[in-house]
């Protein structure tokens, strides 16, 4: 790999304007700048941006750690984080964990070595219980997780709330036996399944343990959870899941059991994509605004960045219910499905 010394004697200039160039410094001529940039093309010489924060003590890179990138929800995080960095002058590093902890150490440590300005984090329960006791030289600013005795900015969706609407939905049309689905890595699964347990005990229905399954967020984790359920002696009349991916396999179980929507079995989630609009029928879901939370999440870490004594703040959304056909109102009468 070509130096910066290299690229300054083909130039034929000095180091130091190679550097101002490449800063998008000041004060150098068109020509001389033309020189360089030829210079640095036919060398395919990179800077060393490692080496270049640290004699700055100052980075334009943001890390992003998010917990599953082929997670919908995620994947338009880091679109919008993206964007945002790029027009104020920051680049991303993007990290996907799998929701491990064992990886969530590894590029925390990462970021570190790399002196990043700051991170955008979702991290697991396991991970984020150990936070407080950690050292950091950037800011980080959590997304999607809570994480206690941990001063952050914080961009959550309500999710109690969005569990809770979600779940009333079901009752209000009929279900009584409802089954549910939650991620067992984050926080998010605990506030979803605190929602939909509120629901049932404030509409008079039961929380049975056999209806709750705990899973990894994947679609088949959701595959057997929602097949298990249906197994049980007596199966629920609908599924909530609290993950698109979750929410996928439990669907794929549906059809692989000749089930149908929703005669047979409602099915609600959360996270809109493409494939739950293409569906027939199509799927109810709590929509997240996730270019919200990623514009939110983006601009406090570059507010705090440039502010680092400014207090922590908490911004808390709202979802939105989309109802679509499969939780349409449980039929009544003499040509109700047997269930």
């Amino acid at each position: 790999m070509a130096s910066i010394k290299e690229v300054a004697e083909t130039a034929g200039v000095s180091t130091a304007t190679v550097s101002r160039v490449l800063s998008h410094g000041q004060h150098v001529r068109p020509e001389v700048r033309q020189r360089v940039m030829e210079a640095v093309e036919k060398l395919h010489y990179r800077p060393n941006l490692v080496a270049r924060s640290l004699r700055s003590q100052q980075s334009n890179t943001i890390g992003l750690i998010v917990s599953d990138i082929r997670n919908p929800f995620f994947t338009s995080i880091s679109r919008v984080v993206e964007d945002i960095a790029y027009a104020q002058g920051f680049t991303v590093l993007l990290c996907n964990t799998d929701e491990d902890a064992n990886k969530e150490s590894i590029y925390l440590q990462l970021m570190r070595d790399t002196n990043v300005a700051g991170v955008i984090f979702s991290p697991t329960r396991q991970t984020a219980a150990s936070l407080s006791q950690q050292r950091f030289d950037f800011p980080i600013v959590m997304v999607d997780r809570v994480v206690a005795d941990f001063e952050a900015d914080t961009v959550l969706l309500d999710n109690v709330e969005a569990a809770y609407r979600l779940a009333t939905h079901l009752i209000n049309n009929g279900f009584k036996r409802i089954g549910a689905i939650f991620g067992e890595t984050s926080s998010t699964g605990l506030e979803r399944q605190q929602g939909y347990e509120q629901a049932l005990r404030q509409h008079g229905l039961p929380v049975l343990a056999e209806y709750i399954k705990h899973t990894q967020p994947r679609v088949e984790a959701g595959y057997a959870a929602a097949t298990a359920l249906m197994k049980l002696p007596h199966p629920p009349e609908a599924i909530l899941t609290s993950n698109s991916l979750t929410m996928e396999g439990a669907l794929q179980a549906i059809r692989a059991a000749n089930l149908s929507l929703p005669e047979d079995m409602a099915l609600v989630g959360f996270d809109e994509t493409p494939w739950t609009m293409l569906v027939q029928p199509s799927i109810t879901i709590i929509a997240q605004p996730t270019y919200e939370i990623g514009k939110i999440a983006a601009e406090l870490l570059i507010q705090r960045i440039a502010d680092p004594s400014r207090p922590p703040r908490q911004v808390i959304l709202r979802g939105q219910l989309h109802v679509r056909g499969s939780s349409a109102p449980l039929r009544t009468g003499a040509d109700a499905p047997v269930r």
